[in-house]
């Protein structure tokens, strides 16, 4: 198996030098012009670039007035909602994690109030996503829902989770603005949060690089364009586009006579739900969607030594990801249960199997649990993690262009019959 090139690591910097990459800033349409030229370096083909309208929206101004007076800066969630000109003036009330149970046990004192809750570690089973916690504050009658970071001198970013409906205002806050909230009477702490933003319709690109093989049946490599304003998205997702850039340039010549053909996709707006690629696939007629064998994404995967692949309930693709990650001399862990956080969530709602490789998941102590902060830069991933994540979807990438069709429809016939 080749090695993994020089160009690895000048790529990963190079798009961490275009900055946070939020869609609608001109990081992320810096990134994307560069992606085209490294698309087409590595594949050798033009792309065909795609079109993606979506509701534009940028923050403007955030802060927060605290009991004692001081303003304090804040983070307005990705999509959030702005408060009136004079701001959002409430008590809030700290539901600690965020958990369903602790927002049942406080049902009766949420309507009216602010709600507050923890970040957790992204990737981890029976995390708790902040859609969800941002949710039942909408559902409690909660005016306004903060979330706390990990990170002790940085806010947090991430979608606030609100759709078309019109929600709640929402933002990321410090652990030390979480401490000046702490209660400390009968009474609860009374703030006033202001956030200005701008709503505008908006199109960004996704970039589709097609090697054609020796039948109308693809593999999808795929990694997300777009972060997040704080820090430089490197772990989220410069990991995954450097990577997938890589094996795309290792395996370019030898495509033309597998069995299948290579589609490298580059998909944006992920942090708008996921809005790139579902707009992708829904545009794709049946026959296309049944011609893809397999869904590989990368998303995150440096930032740990540990790799896993979240399969999104396709049990029949798991002996062939542990088969490849032992030809790759890896370790690779599974997790099963279908997790919509990020585009190979797209990919298995629409029937094809898909999983998402993933750095540090499960371990607390990974420089992942940085990631939606302003940590979240390129030393936080080392040369050799790249080259790992490289070499393992290398091999599970080309052994999945000429696995048998038998195999390729036994994973799909699997998925069918559980009706995820």
């Amino acid at each position: 198996m080749p090695a993994t090139s020089n160009r690895l690591w000048d790529d990963f910097v190079a798009i961490c030098d275009c900055g946070g990459r939020q869609s609608g800033t001109l990081s992320e349409q810096k990134a994307t012009d560069l992606l085209t030229k490294l698309g087409r370096e590595a594949s050798g083909v033009l792309p065909v670039i795609e079109d993606v309208p979506y509701g534009g929206w940028e923050a403007v101004y955030g802060s927060i007035s605290l009991p004692n007076g001081e303003t304090v800066d804040i983070n307005p969630l990705l999509r959030t909602v702005a408060t009136r000109t004079d701001g959002l003036t409430a008590e809030v009330i700290d539901l600690g994690r965020g958990t369903m149970e602790e927002f049942a046990a406080h049902h009766h004192e949420i309507a009216g109030r602010i709600v507050m809750v923890r970040h957790e570690l992204m990737f981890n089973p029976g995390t708790i996503h902040r859609r969800l916690k941002y949710r039942a504050a909408v559902d409690a009658g909660a005016l306004g829902f903060l979330i706390v970071g990990p990170v002790e001198d940085s806010l947090v970013a991430g979608s606030s989770g609100r759709g078309e409906e019109p929600g709640i205002p929402a933002a990321g806050i410090s652990p030390m603005t979480a401490r000046a909230l702490e209660r400390k009477s009968v009474d609860w702490p009374e703030i006033t949060l202001q956030i200005e933003t701008r709503n505008y319709d908006a199109v960004a690109q996704n970039l589709i690089f097609d090697i054609p093989g020796t039948t109308e049946d693809w593999v999808v490599l795929s990694a997300h364009i777009d972060g997040h304003a704080l820090g430089e998205s490197a772990l989220d997702n410069a990991s995954g586009l450097a990577v997938a850039l890589e094996v795309t340039r290792q395996l370019a010549e030898s495509v033309s006579t597998g069995r299948r053909g290579l589609r490298l996709a580059l998909f944006n707006v992920e942090e708008w739900a996921l809005t790139g690629s579902a707009g992708h696939i829904a545009a794709m007629p049946k026959a296309a969607r049944d011609s893809i064998a397999l869904n590989v994404n990368l998303d995150t995967v440096a930032g740990a030594d540990s790799l896993t692949a979240l399969t999104s309930g396709f049990e029949g693709i798991e002996a062939f990801l542990l088969d490849s990650a032992a030809a790759a001399r890896q370790r690779l862990g599974l997790f099963r249960p279908l997790q919509m956080n990020s585009d190979h969530g797209n990919f298995a709602q629409a029937g094809i199997p898909a999983f998402r490789l993933v750095s540090g998941f499960g371990d607390p102590k990974a420089s992942t649990s940085l990631v939606l902060t302003n940590r979240d830069r390129r030393d936080l991933a080392s040369t050799d993690q790249l080259a790992n994540a490289a070499r393992l979807t290398q091999e599970i990438v080309q052994r999945a262009l000429n696995v048998p069709d038998s195999v390729a429809a036994s994973w799909r016939q699997r998925i069918a019959d559980k009706s995820l």
